[in-house]
Formats: structure tokens, C-alpha cells, sequence
């Protein structure tokens, strides 16, 4: 390779116009310049001579391949008629649809395409990707709306396509004059056949020989250029095809020699320098996304930083194509440089994007909060507002690999952008520390939020409390839950109390859970949910314990709350004796006696265990009118036989 560089040296120096003394300057002030290829600040260096002095090429990495369906997503996202940019934008970015000059041809190409669906991606595009538009994407268009019916808007855009320096192709001239014919459009018809006789009969047309021979000319040119070392020769057998170099040729052939940057390199110096050709935006973006294969990225740097002096801007597809090789590669750092130099642009890249970063930054080896942050500052200095949905995203790639413990400095780093989190994305944050263990980072958190908010933020306690439940660290829940009771009042701590009697019960820890509901109760005042309280007394009876279960039916009575008679009626009749369902029927009113009806249930659940012996000793017990109640008597009655039971029973 080094004999290579001197050859092309030696070669170039017999030219009197390039002195060789000149070129070799030339090149030690290159390479030194090299030391700083990103530095916006500093004026690239002329890249006239680049093309002789070619480095030893790198590993290419093969591009990934777009989905089979990505004409179908991009129909499916234009298929509801009056979508804002914005939205369309949002539908683009989530699909992870990137707008190519292909894939425009492959909808407007695809017969079952509705005309609808392609008049809007058209048009779309006309306002939005005007460079992904072609001659042949053009005569695609007009073919529909010709085909259609669409008189007047065929007319528009042929207006259009000449004001773009594109004719009509042959194809495209039958296909819509036949229309025209048959609807009996004469005048347009012979509008459009004399349009076609001036100018579009000897432009470049689209039919399939064209495009053939259009493929074998690139291809020509690229096997020249690939199978010999650039020199004169090379030179003189490109001169010797005399082709016209317009953009699609030399966008072909860039693309033609991307496994061998350097060359393609040389070409598109050589192209201009020749005068066959000035380069454009496309041409550009074209030749920044070849060099974007090697492995080292000094020379694509140096080429953008030339492309934005020529004033051209990445296009979308340029930077999506860069940046998924500097992530694939591992490269945040010039992936962040990417994403900060696309954003002086007219064509930022979207909010999408950002996220994107963000979420890489994230799960990327060690997590780099420097390049966090300025991925941050930059979307902020474009005009940018963090959301929800920032910090959602990369909270969740955080969980994905175990990282949950960062959310602090996270949060923190987005504060210090001007971010301010929702009370729900607080409460994720708070639920997942928790939930995951992590008690240390979970307080730490809690005591920011407390410092940073003089309003009641209960939801995030809960959502705290929540979180230690999952865990099953009741102790820290319990905790928590009275640190939020003294900070926050009671008035929204029902939630959390029923979750942590819930966990409690689950643990088969009810005795625990009375405790610290009679705590609450009896000390702060809280008011339990009616359910809280069932849960608790029936858990509390499934453990035989019957007097702590009462003094729960004590404090829902003082509530307001009707007793759980299920469950006492339940406990009762398979474990209760006589003396247990007294001391129930008259803790459960503040009257003397309850209901007939209670006593009637406590008698049928007695008879249906077969337990007639208990049923007959509570009935001793009971008042004499319930003895003597019409209703007790037939039941009892039915479950015995013979007039002496009954004459037992009624004495």
C-alpha cells in the first residue's frame, strides 16, 4: 500500500500544474490535521488532492437489509387520509421506516397500491423528502392520476416535473393518453401529445431498456474503477465510455464501490474535478454514507464537515444509515457527535431520535452520563422539551439490564435540563426501585422528591409501598407507609393499607396485619376500606383467631361498617362452639341481640356440618323468643324426626 501512495505521488507529480513539493506539504499538513477530525471549530483542509493519497481500507460491515414489508408499513401509515407531519413523523420513527428513493418507487409501483395511499405518500414526500422524488418516481405518479381520471392533477404535477427539468416518459405518455381518449378529453389529449412531441419524447424515459442499460453503464463504470489501482489510465478509460454523469449515475456507482471506500472517494473527486459533473446534496449524502463503512470514522468526518461548508445538509436517510453503523459498532461517542451535527440542520433528526440515544447511552457498557447529558442539552438547545415519555423509555432499558439502581442520576441529569417529572412517572420510578430491591435508592429518591415538592404527592408513596409489597419487605413497606402518613396525612392511605394487609394475609402472617391495622386505626385515625377489613377478619378466623377477628368487627362497627358475617357464620359452624357464636351475635350489634335472621343463618350453617349437637346448645343459649320463633322451630323440625325431638326443641 505505501508503494501505492508513492506511485500515485510520483504520477501526479510529472502534472506542471501540481508541483510535487506542493502535494507532499499538502500531505504532511493533512495528516497532522487528522488529529482533529470532528472539531467543528477548525476549517477542513482542501480535499482536492484526497483522491492520490488512498489509506489502507478497513473492515467493511455489510448494511442491514430494510424489511420485505417496508412498503407495506409505509402504505399502512398513509392509509388514514388527514394526518398532520408530525404524526406521520411519529408513525415513521415507531415502524422504524426509513423514506428511501426505493422504497417511493416500490409504492407507487405496486399496482395494488390504493391511488389514494399514493397520492399521499407523493405528495408527502413532495413537501417533505423532495430528494427521494426521481424522474421515474415522477412518470410513476402521473401514470396514476392519469390512469384515475385525475385530469387536473395530472396537469399540476406535469407542471411540476418541468419545473424540475423531467419529462414525460413514453410509458407514462400512452398509459394516461389512452385514458384521456376514453373519456373523450380531446383537447388534453392533444395538449399532452404536443407536450410530448416538443421535449419529453427526448428526455431520459423510464422503460424498462433504459433502466437496463442506465444499470449496465454503472456497472461498467465500477468494474473499471474496482479492478485497477486509480491512475491515468483508469481515468482515460472512464473518459474513453463518454457518459453523461448525471446524479443517479454517480449515486449508482458511489454505491457500487461501497467494499472499497477509498476508491469511491477518488471517483467522486476525479467526477468534479474533471468537470463531468457538480456535486449536489444527494451526491453528498451519497458518498458520506460509503465512507461510513470503515471502521475508523476520521475520514467521514472530515467529508461532512466539507459537505456542510459546500452548504448541503444530511438527509434523513444519511444520518439513519451512520448512525445504525456507530451503534452497531459500538461508537456512542460519534454517534452522539452524529446526532449533534444533524441537528444544525434544517432536517433535524426527530424527538425519536433522541429517545433512541438515550436508551443506547443507557444500556451500553458503562454508563457514560457525559454523553447522557449532552445528548440532552442538544435536544434542549434545538428548541426541544423533555417528556414522560423520554424518561419512561429509558427507565425501561435501564430495568432491561439490571441497571434500575441509575434512576437517580438519571432523573437528576434530566432535572438539570429543565425536566420536571409527572406524579406518574414518579411513581414508576419509585415502584420499580422498590419492587426491585433496591432500598437504599428507593430513600434516596423519596427524599428528593420530598425536598423538591411542597405538594402533596401521595401516589408516589403508594406506588413506594407498592413496590416493597411485591418485594415482600413488609418492613420497609410498613415504614414507608408511616413516613407517608406523617408527611401526607391519611386521607389517600387506604390504597397502601389494603395493599400491605393483602401481602401480610398472602405471607400467612394475619396476626401481624391486625396489629398494624389496630395501630393505624386506634392511633392515626385511618379509615380502612370495607374490604380491607374483610380480608383481614377472614384470614384472621382461617388462623382460629377469634378474638382478634371480633375486635376487627369492633372497628368496623364504629366505622359504620356492616360486620363480615360470612366468614364469622363460616368459622362458626365448622370451629366455633356454642359459647363463641353467643359471644359473636351479641358483639356484632350495639343492640342487645341481632337480627332473627342471624341467628337463623348461625342455626342452618350448624345443621349443614352436621354439627346438631352445637346447633342445639347455641340454641339453649338464645333468647326465649328466638327459642320460640316460628322459623326456628321448622328448621330445627325438619332436621329431626319424630314428635319427641320436636317437644326437646320447644322446651
Amino acid at each position: 500500500m505505501r508503494n501505492q501512495w508513492l506511485r500515485l505521488l510520483l504520477l501526479r507529480c510529472r502534472t506542471p500544474s501540481q508541483p510535487c513539493i506542493s502535494q507532499v506539504q499538502y500531505l504532511r499538513s493533512f495528516t497532522s490535521s487528522l488529529l482533529h477530525p470532528r472539531a467543528p471549530h477548525l476549517t477542513p483542509e482542501p480535499f482536492a488532492l484526497w483522491r492520490h493519497f488512498t489509506s489502507s481500507p478497513e473492515l467493511a460491515v455489510e448494511p442491514p437489509k430494510p424489511p420485505s414489508d417496508q412498503a407495506v408499513l409505509l402504505a399502512d401509515i398513509f392509509a388514514n387520509p388527514g394526518r398532520s407531519n408530525d404524526d406521520i413523523e411519529l408513525d415513521l420513527d415507531s415502524k422504524n421506516v426509513v423514506v428511501t428513493h426505493d422504497l417511493i418507487l416500490s409504492v407507487l409501483g405496486n399496482s395494488d397500491t390504493d391511488p389514494d395511499i399514493a397520492k399521499r405518500v407523493f405528495y408527502w414526500a413532495l413537501e417533505n423528502r423532495s430528494e427521494k422524488l426521481s424522474s421515474k418516481s415522477c412518470n410513476l405518479m402521473l401514470g396514476i392520476l392519469g390512469g384515475s381520471g385525475f385530469v387536473k392533477e395530472s396537469w399540476d404535477l406535469i407542471g411540476t416535473m418541468k419545473k424540475k427539468g423531467y419529462g414525460v416518459s413514453k410509458g407514462t405518455y400512452i398509459k394516461i393518453s389512452e385514458r384521456f381518449q376514453k373519456d373523450g378529453l380531446i383537447d388534453d389529449v392533444e395538449k399532452l401529445k404536443e407536450l410530448y412531441a416538443l421535449g419529453s419524447a427526448s428526455c431520459k424515459t423510464n422503460d424498462a431498456a433504459t433502466e437496463n442499460a442506465f444499470e449496465k453503464v454503472c456497472s461498467r463504470i465500477s468494474k473499471i474503477i474496482r479492478r485497477e489501482v486509480w491512475e491515468e489510465d483508469v481515468e482515460k478509460q472512464l473518459e474513453e465510455l463518454d457518459v453523461e454523469f448525471s446524479i443517479d449515475v454517480v449515486a449508482k456507482v458511489l454505491e457500487n464501490l461501497e467494499m472499497d471506500p477509498n476508491k469511491a472517494l477518488i471517483f467522486f473527486r476525479w467526477v468534479q474535478e474533471s468537470g463531468h459533473f457538480k456535486h449536489d446534496q444527494r451526491s453528498f449524502n451519497a458518498m458520506a454514507r460509503v465512507l461510513s463503512k470503515e471502521d475508523h470514522s476520521e475520514k467521514l468526518w472530515r467529508f461532512v464537515n466539507e459537505m456542510r461548508g459546500e452548504g448541503h445538509e444530511m438527509e434523513r436517510e444519511t444520518y439513519i444509515h451512520i448512525l445504525e453503523r456507530f451503534v452497531k459498532r459500538k461508537m456512542l461517542e460519534d454517534a452522539v457527535d452524529l446526532y449533534e451535527f444533524a441537528m444544525i440542520d434544517a432536517n433535524k433528526p426527530s424527538a425519536q431520535d433522541c429517545t433512541f440515544l438515550l436508551k443506547k447511552i443507557a444500556v451500553s457498557k458503562e454508563l457514560n452520563m457525559g454523553l447522557f447529558l449532552k445528548v440532552m442539552r442538544v435536544f434542549k438547545a434545538s428548541g426541544n422539551v423533555l417528556s414522560n415519555s423520554n424518561l419512561d423509555a429509558v427507565i425501561k432499558s435501564l430495568t432491561s439490564v439490571g441497571r434500575i439502581n441509575e434512576c437517580n442520576r438519571i432523573l437528576a441529569a434530566m432535572e438539570e435540563v429543565g425536566y420536571v417529572p409527572s406524579s406518574t412517572s414518579r411513581s414508576k420510578i419509585a415502584f420499580k426501585l422498590a419492587s426491585g430491591g433496591k432500598t437504599g435508592e428507593a430513600l434516596e429518591f423519596m427524599d428528593n422528591v420530598v425536598a423538591s415538592r411542597d405538594i402533596s404527592d401521595h401516589r408516589t408513596w403508594v406506588s413506594l409501598i407498592k413496590g416493597h409489597c411485591v418485594a415482600r419487605d413488609l418492613d420497609e413497606a410498613c415504614k414507608s407507609f408511616r413516613e407517608m402518613t406523617e408527611r401526607e396525612g391519611t386521607s389517600h392511605a387506604e390504597h397502601a393499607l389494603d395493599l400491605l394487609v393483602g401481602t401480610y394475609c398472602r405471607k400467612n402472617r394475619p396476626f401481624e396485619a391486625y396489629k398494624f391495622v389496630s395501630e393505624m386505626v386506634n392511633d392515626k385515625g385511618l379509615s380502612p376500606w370495607h374490604s380491607t377489613y374483610k380480608t383481614l377478619t377472614s384470614k384472621l378466623l382461617a388462623r382460629k383467631k377469634f378474638k382478634e377477628a371480633l375486635d376487627v368487627m369492633s372497628m368496623m362497627k364504629n366505622q359504620g361498617y356492616p360486620p363480615d358475617l360470612d366468614s364469622f357464620v363460616e368459622y362458626l359452624s365448622k370451629k366455633g362452639s356454642a359459647e363463641d357464636a353467643v359471644t359473636f351475635s351479641q358483639a356484632m350489634t350495639s343492640r342487645r341481640f341481632p337480627a332473627t335472621s342471624v341467628f337463623l343463618k348461625l342455626f342452618e350453617a350448624y345443621l349443614n356440618t352436621g354439627r346438631q349437637s352445637e346447633a342445639q346448645d347455641f340454641l339453649s343459649k338464645c333468647p326465649r323468643y328466638i327459642k320460640n320463633h316460628a322459623d326456628v322451630l321448622n328448621l330445627f323440625c325438619s332436621r329431626n324426626s319424630g314428635a319427641t325431638s320436636t317437644a326437646a326443641v320447644a322446651g
